[in-house]
């Protein structure tokens, strides 16, 4: 893995973790929404032991960190070790600067809301570069490793008996928010996963041999992606030209159509959108 790969990986995961520490803080524990999750669990076992949330928090999460070495691999684990530690870290500098005693919104829908859709997109962010916030969300990896199950729908599962056992602490109507909100957050992860997935597939069509090297030179050369080249007939002029195929991220799409309008070159260019990309294709390094 190159070292331009690894600083964005590892900025990934940080943000991804800044996003689920901040949403737990900031609406979870607040209105004691207990969304199936470690710290949604670590909630209900605080209520009951006294222990504070940020040290029940990497208990949990240690014993998980171990299932996940074992059953996923090291890379996930290595990652994961990482998160596990950023989580109460981040708990802990959020309950000295920033006390919250109370709902900052002052309804339960609004913090359930907050919380499912800033912690789906922190929990995409982690999953999209094989890590994860650790605690449930390793099971979750788990269930997904060996039955292929959308990720999001295997955090759903993984969630429900979390979020089952605030009922010891609270009362049914947060049980029932609790069940909702764990159904909700795995649909919102599998929209936000399902948006990182995305690529362009741009096939582009040259009047001229020398045009589509030039195009072809800089998908593989500055680009780094590979490219498929088909030969096609015109109906019109029965000409013979070369088409050229390639499949990109967002990002590079946008880089190889700066170049085309630069060198504008006599091109004909269709897009589409591909949803996932299965085989021997990665991202760039």
């Amino acid at each position: 893995m190159g070292k331009k790969k690894q600083v964005r990986e590892l900025s990934t995961i940080t943000l991804g973790m800044l996003l689920v520490s901040a949403a737990v803080y900031f609406f979870m524990v607040p209105s004691k929404i207990v969304v199936g999750s470690v710290s949604g669990l670590g909630m209900v076992l605080a209520q009951v032991s006294g222990i504070p949330l940020s040290v029940l928090t990497f208990i949990l999460n240690a014993v998980l960190l171990i299932v996940g070495f074992i059953f996923i691999g090291k890379e996930f684990g290595a990652k994961t070790v990482y998160t596990s530690m950023l989580l109460p870290v981040f708990l802990w500098i959020f309950e000295r600067l920033f006390p919250v005693e109370k709902s900052l919104t002052g309804n339960a829908v609004f913090d359930l809301v907050g919380y499912i859709l800033v912690v789906a997109l922190g929990q995409a962010m982690l999953f999209h570069v094989n890590a994860s916030s650790g605690g449930i969300d390793v099971a979750a990896k788990i269930i997904n490793k060996f039955t292929h199950m959308e990720i999001g729908k295997a955090v759903t599962i993984a969630g429900l008996v979390t979020s089952m056992t605030s009922i010891f602490v609270y009362d049914i109507g947060t049980l029932i928010v609790s069940v909702l909100g764990t159904y909700a957050n795995g649909v919102a992860v599998d929209y936000f996963v399902d948006g990182f997935k995305k690529r362009k597939r741009v096939c582009i069509i040259a009047d001229h041999e020398d045009d589509y090297r030039e195009i072809e030179h800089y998908i593989m050369h500055e680009l780094r992606r590979g490219a498929t080249l088909y030969v096609a007939q015109g109906a019109y002029d029965r000409t013979h030209r070369t088409e050229l195929v390639t499949i990109l991220t967002q990002h590079e799409y946008k880089l190889l159509l700066n170049y085309l309008n630069t060198v504008q070159k006599k091109v004909f260019v269709t897009v589409s959108v591909v949803n996932e990309v299965i085989g021997n294709w990665n991202e760039a390094s």
